[in-house]
């Protein structure tokens, strides 16, 4: 069985809530707060190891965590064609491949969220 520590975790303040919220990527509906990060964290942490025991109990297929699977860098993209068509008219007006224009976009949105 995976261990709590071998999954993936973010933890943000929330303005709305007034404490920090810790979420677990493999873990999507599950989330955990605190009044520090720290806390969020760990509490987080006891919340997958409880939902492992009962997904182990019950037979139900255990998600691996992401730092154990291996990505092959491909991803099929379908796009509605008026997008495919303005993203490729910006790539050539750029003098960039379509397939550079799109790691760029997303590589400075991941930077902005990043940033917030």
């Amino acid at each position: 069985m995976y261990k709590p520590e071998q999954y993936t975790y973010r933890v943000a303040w929330s303005d709305e809530d007034q404490v920090f919220v810790a979420g677990v990527a493999e873990f999507s509906l599950e989330a955990a707060h605190g009044d520090t990060p720290e806390e969020a964290l760990q509490e987080a942490r006891i919340v997958v190891e409880a939902s492992l025991e009962l997904l182990e109990e019950h037979g139900d297929p255990i998600p691996q965590p992401m730092g154990l699977t291996e990505f092959s860098g491909r991803v099929l993209l379908r796009m509605p064609t008026s997008l495919h068509k303005e993203l490729t008219t910006e790539a050539k007006e750029e003098g960039i491949s379509l397939n550079q224009l799109i790691n760029l976009k997303l590589g400075v949105s991941l930077a902005k969220r990043l940033q917030a």
